[in-house]
């Protein structure tokens, strides 16, 4: 939930915005990726949801840094859609059943939350480039490519393992 009401005066509020809420973005999964990973009971997925982990929070420092170069604040803003995601996670980490399904419940939520950060990082990007910001464009770019490594990484691991393992299940 925003602290003050949006206002949106030029293209670089319109930045500060969508920066503030990939922020808060990144610090709700830091918060939900050791769940997503203990959930997990293939040993990749686990692997994979702690190498985003450590990635995630590289996100939050750039994130930090780059609010600093704009002398803004990164605080103020509740990204309402992460929650949501998060809170569907969540359903795949405490549900009950086959471990192989519920992996492939988690590789799903996973990757929605992916799709969910590229489309902001990318955004973003494209508006620091329009505004001429180009340290902090490259900067969202390598962000924006490690998200989409990660959502590559998932469907690996979901290609490979996990719904081959989950199929099995069902079909028994």
């Amino acid at each position: 939930m925003r602290i003050t009401s949006l206002k949106l005066e030029s293209v670089k509020d319109l930045l500060i915005a969508e920066l503030r809420d990939l922020h808060n973005a990144e610090e709700q999964l830091v918060e939900a990726l050791p769940k997503m990973a203990e959930a997990a009971s293939s040993t990749e997925l686990k692997n994979a949801f702690n190498h985003h982990l450590e990635e995630t929070r590289k996100h939050v420092t750039r994130l930090d840094e780059v609010f600093k170069s704009l002398g803004e604040k990164a605080s103020g803003e509740t990204c309402e859609a992460m929650k949501g995601l998060v809170k569907e996670g969540e359903e795949f980490i405490h549900a009950k059943g086959q471990p192989d399904v519920r992996d492939a419940g988690l590789i799903g939520a996973a990757q929605r939350v992916e799709h969910y950060e590229m489309a902001g990082y990318g955004t973003a990007r494209t508006l620091a480039k329009r505004l001429g910001l180009h340290d902090i464009a490259e900067t969202l770019q390598k962000t924006l490519g490690e998200e989409r490594a990660a959502d590559e990484k998932l469907t690996t691991v979901a290609e490979s393992d996990v719904n081959l393992a989950a199929t099995r299940v069902a079909a028994k």
